[in-house]
């Protein structure tokens, strides 16, 4: 289902010294995740859960534990009143008592795209290979998909601890050697919004939604021939990792999902021995140590999980990224080289071309009255085709122009078709420019853009009698430039650590085929009684799955890499520029992107496989990562559940912070030259032999020198470590000037490449 992917905010992630509340307030039982402090349970007590109970009976006796947690974090969750909170906080072996949190989601050609296809021989299709299992954290998975066919396949990993979990409309016997675990989290759920109405969705892991399955497929999907879409997209569908088992965990729900359910799930997958995590969902804008997200993917981090995340779909605004972590793999979208074209063709001869995925009763073979939606309403908002807000005297029988915003686009098509009218029209505006989504409509309909539809608009206002038809041309590939940033993919600057740039890349997630749920239409609506097998659908969601099966690919040709080793391959390994060398575009502005909209570009797989060179990190660099926030052992202790104390004679930066790319900041206000220093370690992952460095900076970027020692790195033999500084030296800006370059180390045969983004504030 195409959502919209905002992140909302149930309460403010923020500690209990927040502003107090109103009487009303206080009184309400909210839920709250609470920290512990493991290692100072009294003696008295022969298990850490008995001192959680015994702790929460001492500020309340009505309350019951929902979740009690200890991969994640040592600790529980539960509903309390205000006051219940804060009493709670000031017991001994308290770190935090946090308000939940809920999330919403970020809502095939791809496989040839990234080169998956002619590459197949790369890549591992031993038994390595179908012993890596994703975990997806989502709205659940529809198990009789042709995705999910375990043809093939082995036995279940001997590695495996998980569980198939059954419940409403869902048994054990759904899973099989692909899909080999499902669970649900509903507890934070159903706290806060009451139970679940099972007439409308499955309190089970059955996926009444369609987004989960849509994941879980792009990650891992087995091949399925002859999957489309009304025709649309045709061919072979497969997931990224196709030998790669699934594990669905349904933490998503009509309301949203919900940080303690999230945190279950995470722990669950961890003590179930996934490899990696896939999270389509939106993270809030908080400190790590508050962020349930960052704090769950930090413990899978330390037992070797790579946690892949949507970027989030808040873009094209600058500070608009979710799930920013240094620990998380954070992921943007891109389009595919494959569009879905269609026409408007108006009555002065004139055409347009548009998007969709329409397929159904064809419009009359003539042209048709036309009409402005704005016109056609007595609504102040009438041109946005809300619900309720059309005149049918007025529409009846035409095509209908609608503004996108505010309301989903699919939602328009289906006022216009209520309100009795043939066709629509949907036209871009400021915020979505040229940005093309197709979707599949319930009446024959077009998205045109912002120039398109401002051209189509001057006819429809200056003509008296505006008359107009739509053609639709099905599918065509080689589409160029391809890919492009999509304008909804979130961006930087990060807002949390401005030193680490993110996103780390970007991934295909505009019109992305894949498996899907029948107890849903593939637009979503209750009143689109369709059912498909497969669905195309855009969005950040989209692309975290590419990435997370790309990842699960890496993993079973390298075992022994660390999820950071994993990312770095994938980062340095990307590529910005088209095959004729320019420069990637942004849709959002049709201009070239930079690395805060792409990151270090889009991923590249087969040279990801072998990188030559990986940044690699360890726990202790993560640790010494947090002691450069400044953090104190009490926030640190919140985040990564240890007794841990910054060295106090050791100077921690995080410029010294060995991620495969760099984000330089310089203060505006101070006069003369910045010099800003980062200092790297690269570890050997390819063969024998000597690197040498180039930097090159954007033509833009001004008053910047760069120097890198040493300009060389020889390496003698495999996982050999070589360190160098790049000293950044920048003359005084105007705030919010930024600059963008990248630095690449060669030896004739690998390419190790990392972007620079460079900023004054």
């Amino acid at each position: 289902m195409v959502k919209c992917f905002m992140i909302i905010l149930l309460l403010g992630f923020c500690h209990l010294s927040m502003a107090a509340p109103s009487v009303k307030e206080k009184s309400r039982r909210k839920t709250y995740i609470v920290h512990m402090a493991k290692s100072e349970m009294p003696t008295s007590f022969q298990h850490h859960t008995h001192w959680y109970d015994s702790s929460l009976k001492s500020v309340s006796g009505s309350a019951k534990m929902l979740y009690t947690y200890d991969n994640v974090i040592h600790g529980f969750s539960t509903q309390l009143t205000y006051s219940e909170a804060k009493r709670l906080e000031g017991q001994p072996g308290i770190l935090a008592v946090l308000p939940e949190l809920r999330y919403e989601l970020h809502t095939t050609r791809t496989p040839e795209f990234l080169g998956l296809s002619k590459a197949a021989d790369l890549f591992p299709e031993s038994d390595s290979a179908s012993e890596v299992v994703i975990g997806v954290l989502d709205t659940g998975v529809w198990p009789e998909s042709k995705s999910f066919v375990d043809r093939g396949l082995g036995p279940v990993p001997r590695s495996w601890k998980g569980a198939c979990q059954s419940g409403t409309n869902f048994t054990s016997s759904n899973c099989n050697r692909k899909l080999i675990g499902a669970r649900y989290f509903a507890r934070g759920y159903e706290a806060a919004l009451g139970p679940i109405d099972e007439s409308k969705e499955s309190k089970s892991p059955r996926d009444d939604d369609g987004h989960g399955t849509h994941t879980a497929s792009t990650a891992a999907g087995s091949v399925v021939e002859g999957a489309s879409l009304f025709g649309y997209a045709e061919g072979t569908a497969r997931g990224m990792a196709t030998l790669a088992r699934v594990a669905t965990y349904k933490v998503c729900w009509i309301g949203g999902c919900f940080s303690s359910d999230i945190l279950a799930a995470m722990e669950k997958a961890i003590e179930d021995n996934v490899n990696v995590l896939s999270m389509s969902l939106g993270g809030g804008k908080s400190d790590y140590y508050r962020d349930s997200v960052a704090i769950g993917a930090f413990a899978a981090m330390e037992k070797g999980i790579l946690v892949s995340c949507s970027a989030g779909n808040a873009g094209p605004g600058a500070y608009s990224l979710s799930n920013v972590a240094p620990w998380i793999t954070t992921v943007g979208a891109g389009t595919l080289d494959r569009d879905f074209p269609s026409f408007v063709s108006l009555g002065n001869g004139k055409n347009y071309s548009g998007v969709s995925l329409y397929r159904g009763s064809s419009l009359p073979g003539k042209m048709l009255p036309f009409v402005y939606a704005g016109n056609a309403s007595n609504a102040t908002n009438g041109n946005l085709c809300m619900m309720g807000t059309l005149i049918p005297e007025k529409v009846a029988g035409k095509i209908v122009l609608c503004d996108r915003g505010v309301n989903a686009r699919v939602q328009k098509g289906a006022v216009v078709k209520a309100a009795g009218g043939l066709g629509m029209v949907l036209s871009n505006t400021a915020g979505n420019g040229e940005e093309l989504v197709a979707d599949a409509h319930l009446l024959p309909a077009t998205s045109v853009g912002k120039k398109s539809g401002d051209s189509i608009k001057d006819y429809l206002f200056s003509n008296p009698n505006p008359t107009v038809t739509i053609i639709f041309e099905g599918t065509k590939v080689g589409i160029e430039p391809s890919p492009v940033v999509a304008a909804f993919s979130s961006r930087g600057p990060n807002s949390i650590t401005p030193d680490i740039l993110k996103p780390d890349m970007i991934a295909p997630g505009v019109n992305i085929l894949a498996g899907w749920s029948v107890a849903v239409g593939p637009t979503g609506l209750a009143t689109d009684t369709r059912r498909v097998d497969f669905n195309i659908i855009s969005g950040t969601s989209m692309s975290c799955p590419h990435v997370s099966g790309l990842a699960a690919l890496l993993k079973a040709a390298h075992p022994d890499w660390s999820p950071a080793a994993i990312r770095s391959s994938l980062v340095t390994t990307a590529y910005t520029e088209y095959k004729n060398k320019q420069k990637m575009q942004d849709i959002a502005t049709g201009k070239p992107s930079t690395p805060f909209d792409h990151g270090a570009g889009h991923v590249d797989p087969v040279s990801a496989l072998n990188p030559g060179l990986v940044y690699d990190l360890t726990v202790e660099d993560y640790l010494g990562f947090l002691c450069a926030l400044n953090y104190t052992d009490f926030q640190i202790r919140s985040l990564a559940k240890r007794n841990f104390s910054c060295d106090s004679s050791k100077r921690y930066r995080v410029t010294d912070f060995n991620y495969p790319s760099f984000a330089v900041n310089f203060d505006s206000v101070t006069g003369g030259s910045n010099v800003v220093k980062h200092t790297r370690t690269l570890t050997n992952v390819g063969s024998l032999g000597t690197y040498k460095v180039s930097v090159s900076l954007e033509s833009e970027t001004p008053g910047v020198k760069i120097s890198v020692e040493p300009e060389s790195l020889s390496f003698s033999q495999a996982n050999e470590k070589k360190s160098y500084t790049v000293t950044f030296t920048g003359s005084s800006q105007p705030s919010n000037t930024n600059g963008f370059g990248r630095l690449e180390w060669s030896d004739g045969k690998y390419i190790v490449g990392s972007p620079i983004a460079i900023s004054w504030s």
